[in-house]
Parts: structure tokens; C-alpha cells; sequence
């Protein structure tokens, strides 16, 4: 029933937006938006309904960092691994979060709660080091501090 889920949205994706110039960018964005990823197994039906080869599509899945293939987490959370956030203790801050959720980058806990993704600069260098909640970005974060906003995520407080 959820495969038939996902597909029905997919195509109705496809629909929505096949007529559109440049429809492969609202179609995935629609996707994206509806089911939270794109399914790779869907790819096909995408390639298929804008006559491309599936390795376009996945080209452009691949390029934009918006575009995900696999489900995400309920919250986000980016540590950002620039130059100017390492040089502050960047790497301090990746151990305990990973330590704090028991996941590496690009994984998701087990609850499906949480995606840790790394980035490589969120605009905040003036406050390294930094990592981004959601839409939420914390600067001048320290282990403790970054480990009492993910106590708060998981208890409902951000």
C-alpha cells in the first residue's frame, strides 16, 4: 500500500507538471515536497514521462542539495565542517553530536527522528562554530550547548 502511496504521488507529480518548460525541476520539487524524498525506484517513471535517460534524472537529483533519494529524519541537523567552524572546535561538536545520537553524517537514529548531514558552511563563520536545527541556525555552540539543543529537540522544546 505505501509503494502504491508513493507511486500515486509520483505520477500525480508527473502530471501536475509534465506540460511545464523545464518540468524536471517542479516535478522533483513536488515530489520532494509530497513524500519528503524521491524514491530511486521511481526515477524511471520520471525519465520515462520527460523522454531522458534515468541517469539525467538522477544527475539532477545529485546536483541540488535540496533533492534527497532517501527518507530524512523529522528534524535535521547540519554540522557544519567549513574551515572557520573547525578552526573553533568543529570537531569537537561532530563527536558529540554523533556520539549524542548514535548516528554518523548522513544517517538517520533509529526512531526516524533525526538526520545528521554535514555542511560545509552555513553562512555563520563570524560565530564558529556552528550547526543548523531545521531552519534554526546556533553559532559559538559548544559540546554542552549542542547537546542541550538536542535534548530539547527530542523533548519537544525546539
Amino acid at each position: 500500500m505505501i509503494a502504491n502511496t508513493k507511486h500515486q504521488t509520483v505520477l500525480s507529480a508527473i502530471e501536475a507538471n509534465q506540460h511545464l518548460e523545464g518540468a524536471m525541476l517542479p516535478i522533483l520539487h513536488q515530489i520532494q515536497h509530497d513524500l519528503g524524498h524521491i524514491p530511486s525506484e521511481h526515477v524511471i517513471d520520471i525519465a520515462q514521462a520527460l523522454n531522458v535517460s534515468r541517469a539525467e534524472v538522477h544527475g539532477v537529483i545529485s546536483f541540488y542539495h535540496s533533492f534527497t533519494t532517501s527518507p530524512k529524519g523529522k528534524h535535521v541537523i547540519e554540522v557544519c565542517r567549513a574551515e572557520s567552524c573547525q578552526a573553533k572546535g568543529g570537531r569537537a561538536i561532530e563527536a558529540a553530536v554523533k556520539a549524542k545520537l548514535g548516528i554518523d553524517f548522513e544517517q538517520t537514529t533509529d526512531d526516524g527522528e533525526i538526520t545528521l548531514e554535514p555542511v560545509y558552511c552555513l553562512g555563520n563563520c563570524g560565530c564558529s562554530p556552528a550547526v543548523k536545527i531545521n531552519s534554526d541556525v546556533y553559532g559559538r555552540v559548544t559540546t554542552d550547548s549542542v547537546e542541550n539543543l538536542i535534548d530539547g529537540l527530542l523533548t519537544g522544546q525546539h
